[in-house]
């Protein structure tokens, strides 16, 4: 049961998705860059924390 629950949310997100997509693509153009900028500034912290780390906490 919990499985077709599952593939029914997982399918309505992606109609909504191509619905968005379809109706407004310069607004879905500018999601995918926030979100593109945001994964980059995460990578970016991640390496800064880990520059941090190595060298000694410092």
């Amino acid at each position: 049961m919990a499985v077709n629950a599952k593939k029914v949310a997982v399918f309505v997100v992606v109609v909504f998705v191509m619905y968005l997509i379809i109706t407004d693509p310069e607004k879905s153009a500018d999601y995918v860059q926030i979100g593109f900028e945001g994964i980059s500034e995460a990578a970016k912290s991640i390496g800064d924390f880990m520059t941090w780390v190595a060298d000694g906490g410092k």
